[in-house]
């Protein structure tokens, strides 16, 4: 009576695994959805790391030619302003004498015409 008891144990046992073993094995396999993005609404969302990796990257070198572009507007500005106060000097000095104010401003404006040629050719 016993292993009659022990037997149907076993089979009820066994029954109940084998009830539950697809349901178990298909909570596993299901896919989970993405993480939500919390970035720009506009942008598609991101399926994987290497997608999400160029995008950083294209953002990363967008905003870097923003911050260029507004540096070589910047330097051409002082670049005019500079160029304007060297004729000015130039005009108010006489023939055989340049003051040394002269001279520091037509170096610091090559200097700065060599840095604005520098940021125009762009990162390297």
């Amino acid at each position: 009576m016993r292993s009659r008891f022990a037997a149907w144990m076993f089979v009820l046992c066994l029954c109940i695994l084998l009830g539950f073993a697809p349901n178990a094995s298909a909570q596993r396999q299901s896919t989970q959805p993405p993480p939500p993005v919390r970035g720009d609404p506009s942008q598609p969302p991101v399926t994987n790391a290497e997608d999400a990796q160029e995008r950083i990257v294209a953002e990363m070198a967008k905003k870097a030619a923003k911050e260029r572009a507004a540096a070589l507007k910047s330097d051409t500005d002082k670049l005019l302003k500079l160029s304007v106060e060297l004729k000015q000097s130039v005009d108010k000095s006489d023939e055989n004498v340049l003051s040394l104010d002269v001279i520091k401003k037509a170096e610091e404006i090559e200097k700065l015409a060599r840095s604005v040629k520098e940021k125009m050719k762009g990162p390297n």
